[in-house]
């Protein structure tokens, strides 16, 4: 096998193009064998192959410098860059992460797991090589999908004015995770008919010189086209139209579906989703009956519609109630206040990882102007995505400090849909809600009202120990309190439903009849939920026990193993309040 032997780009350097093709035709083997396997980012590696060994071919990495946008594309770049075993020998599949990883190599220069930010990554080396007086070329790789992120165009913006070599390659294959949205798309699609001809240019007219390929997928093109861009004085931009999930019958055919794929049979195109109910599917009857029943409810995602259950079915169903605005989750919330302050009823969802990229427009936009948008975070927890890029853990801390904010964290299915049928009809604030990961359904009687704000529900009533088990935790509060049993105490198990503040009135209530306290929540200790609780609880006769994640950036560690080391096993929980109570 021919890419056994490549143990650097300098083995790349040393083939003839018809070499080179027979290892591009090896590495979609590999990835279709490692994926199926392991599952991963499966269709954009697969249409980036050939530009990704024309790179390597023309420039010289490490000292020309790669900056990947996502690292969604960057398997075939880690292939060339001595880390090939990690991907053809299943031994050491595990060696490597899915994203560029500095720790790794000294071909990677960031771990990026976030969108857009690869311009402005790279524009950054690309200065501090100029102040220091050094050669090399710096190259900034980012997906179409990409460029609808705003902080996309603040980069190439900015770039666009200085005179120095920055190159800029935009891997056009007509996709996002989804389908494409925005004005910016035409522009493409009629650089893309005419050539790159176009008088309507987008990159031109922020500066940038510029260069179209329409055959993105052939070596021999791509490598000529990077020859003559390669050490320019410029900024330019190097426009490649490419095919995604190239290769594969099923990923040339469902190109979104096949984004990121669960492990899947490659004879037959089945990806092996698992069994069960999911909150997206949950999400996705809820919220299109929602859509039907209510002319003024509007939902909003930003890229990864199937997140909620909206497939192209669904989107289609769901017509101009439905908006993907692209990955541009800061505009998606401003777009959200703007709907509720106009009188629509907006829902936005999106993940945990990247509800963080919105900081500001929350706080501003929304919470500032107390606009009764409904937002819904997804994945959130240890036990949502857990690589280092899209840790889903900090969403706690950040969302429950903003004032005008209600953070409220159901523990079941049943609970999430009537927080959402009050979050959606109220108009006095904006909501959020965390939506869990494992699918839980309680029959017990929820509230339908949750005006009354900060009021936590005693679900077990006992003594000397009281368990709050925050959202998708209240089920590690009642294991707690079947392991304190066994040991003769009777514990209060509470669901506080609310993120955002503390129920005083029964807080101090338990001091009279309680020793211990016990918080419990799915993300970090830092700024969370259960500080919350005991700074209430200082001045009270009883200690407090907060549990939750250490404040740390992991890779892929198993949600059991986090658990296991932050001691928030039952078993670990109710040694430690035993302790307690000495």
């Amino acid at each position: 096998m021919i890419l056994e032997s490549v143990k650097s780009p300098a083995d790349v350097k040393k083939m003839d193009v018809a070499t080179l093709e027979n290892l591009a035709a090896e590495i979609r083997t590999v990835l279709i064998k490692k994926v199926s396997a392991r599952g991963g980012h499966f269709a954009p590696n697969m249409g980036f192959v050939e530009a990704t060994i024309a790179l390597h071919y023309v420039f010289e990495s490490p000292t020309d410098k790669f900056v990947f946008d996502v690292s969604h594309q960057s398997y075939t770049h880690k292939m060339l860059t001595g880390r090939a075993q990690a991907f053809y020998d299943s031994e050491h599949y595990g060696d490597v992460t899915g994203y560029t990883e500095p720790k790794e190599s000294e071909h990677d220069h960031f771990m990026i797991g976030h969108t857009s930010t690869s311009v402005s990554l790279a524009l950054g080396l690309a200065k501090a090589r100029d102040i220091k007086g050094e050669k090399g070329n710096v190259v900034a790789i980012i997906g179409d999908g990409s460029l609808s992120g705003g902080e996309a165009f603040e980069g190439l913006d900015n770039a666009g004015e200085y005179g120095t070599n920055f190159i800029v390659v935009v891997n056009d294959n007509e996709m996002s995770i989804a389908e494409n949205h925005g004005g910016l798309y035409d522009s493409l699609k009629e650089l893309r008919a005419t050539n790159g001809k176009s008088e309507n240019n987008y990159f031109k007219s922020l500066g940038f010189d510029y260069l179209y390929l329409e055959q993105g997928n052939d070596i021999a093109s791509l490598i000529e086209v990077f020859k003559s861009v390669k050490d320019s004085l410029r900024p330019v931009v190097v426009h490649i139209h490419t095919q995604k999930g190239k290769g594969l019958k099923w990923a040339e055919e469902n190109k979104e579906a096949w984004h990121w794929a669960a492990p899947f049979d490659p004879e037959t195109g089945k990806i092996n989703w698992g069994n069960g109910e999911s909150y997206g599917e949950i999400l996705g009857q809820y919220l299109l009956q929602k859509i039907k029943s209510d002319p003024k409810v509007v939902v909003i995602h930003s890229a990864v519609p199937v997140g909620i259950g909206f497939n192209p079915a669904r989107r289609k169903e769901a017509g101009k109630q439905f908006i993907d605005v692209g990955i541009a989750e800061e505009h998606a919330v401003a777009f959200a206040s703007g709907l509720a302050k106009g009188g629509a009823k907006a829902i936005y969802s999106t993940h945990s990882t990247f509800i963080q990229r919105t900081y500001d427009q929350i706080s501003q936009d929304l919470c500032v102007n107390n606009n009764p948008a409904t937002i819904l975070v997804t994945a959130a927890g240890a036990d949502g995505m857990n690589d280092t890029g899209h840790l889903c853990i900090f969403d706690i801390p950040f969302m429950s400090n903003i004032p005008n904010l209600v953070y409220l964290c159901p523990t079941c299915v049943e609970e999430l849909k009537a927080m959402m049928d009050w979050a959606i009809d109220q108009t006095e604030r904006p909501v959020a809600i965390r939506v869990p990961n494992a699918v839980q359904h309680r029959s017990d009687v929820f509230d339908k009202d949750y005006s009354k704000l900060n009021t936590f529900k005693v679900e077990h009533k006992g003594s000397r120990v009281a368990l709050l088990g925050l959202g998708s935790f209240y089920q590690v509060a009642v294991a707690a309190a079947l392991e304190l049993k066994r040991s003769g105490i009777d514990a209060t198990i509470v669901n506080p439903r609310f993120a955002t503040g503390v129920d005083e009135e029964l807080l101090e209530s338990f001091s009279e009849n309680h020793q211990v306290l016990v918080t419990l929540e799915n993300g970090v200790v830092e700024g969370g939920f259960g500080q919350k609780v005991a700074a209430c609880c200082g001045a009270m006769d009883m200690k407090v026990l907060v549990r939750g994640l250490k404040k740390e950036f992991y890779d892929k560690v198993p949600f059991d193993e986090l658990c296991e080391r932050n001691r928030l096993k039952p078993a670990q929980i109710a040694e430690d309040v035993l302790k307690l109570l000495g």
